[in-house]
């Protein structure tokens, strides 16, 4: 029987090198941000690849679903999503037959690297307040007792954050899981060479390092705005 693992993050987080990790594992097949170009049609944003995207993925949201649900040959089925393509029209339910595990950045930061990618950036664009509104909807329709953890805990320490999300999970950890091979991969979206240019020259998790962030006043309130949302989640965080 396969666990499919939905991991939830918004953007600017290390959500790729953590779907590196997982792929890594002998045991495990990936999908990357299966709605992405449902959310492009959906919801009207321009983004760069644009039309790559869109000729990539199913646009219907259902359609996705069903790619999520589908059978696959290998005991874990490792799901990247994106918080903020999760618009309000999705109906959750199919949630219940997934696992969950929530990863948060402090959205200082997640601001502070989104802007060096697209020049502007509002709430809705970074999906902090509905991940936290994704974990209680979610938690609700699945019973689960849902792990969270923050990227920069990953960081300090890789091996005990993995470990402490396998165990919560009923999985065995595996050290693959702590390096993997520098280089694109054929489950990587389209949108790669736009975003993932440090991912591919990886060869494991970054080392930590404290972030220095200058926010000009129309961001730091948008930071501001979304810091309620993300104490929320980091108060459930795994404590390492």
């Amino acid at each position: 029987m396969t666990l499919r693992l939905a991991m939830w993050s918004g953007p600017r987080n290390i959500s790729t090198a953590m779907m590196r990790a997982w792929e890594n594992r002998p045991d495990a097949m990936v999908i990357d941000e299966p709605f992405y170009a449902y959310y492009l049609r959906a919801s009207g944003k321009v983004h760069p690849m644009q039309d790559a995207v869109l000729e990539s993925q199913p646009q219907q949201w259902q359609q996705v679903v069903e790619q999520l649900l589908q059978d696959v040959d290998r005991p874990l089925f490792y799901q990247k999503m994106m918080t903020h393509h999760m618009l309000d029209e999705i109906d959750l339910s199919f949630c219940g037959e997934l696992k969950h595990c929530f990863l948060i950045r402090n959205p200082a930061n997640v601001i502070n690297s989104y802007v060096k990618k697209i020049s502007e950036v509002n709430d809705e664009d970074i999906g902090i307040k509905r991940q936290w509104q994704l974990y209680q909807q979610i938690s609700e329709i699945s019973g689960q007792n849902i792990p969270v953890i923050d990227g920069q805990d990953v960081l300090k320490n890789p091996r005990a954050a993995l470990s402490s999300v396998c165990e919560q999970l009923g999985l065995d950890f595996d050290e693959a899981m702590l390096s993997w091979p520098a280089g694109k991969r054929d489950s990587d979206g389209v949108w790669a060479p736009h975003w993932y240019q440090r991912v591919e020259a990886s060869t494991g998790f970054e080392p930590y390092r404290p972030e220095a962030t200058e926010l000009c006043a129309e961001l730091q309130a948008v930071a501001d705005d979304n810091m309620e949302a993300y104490q929320q989640m980091y108060a459930k965080r795994i404590i390492l």
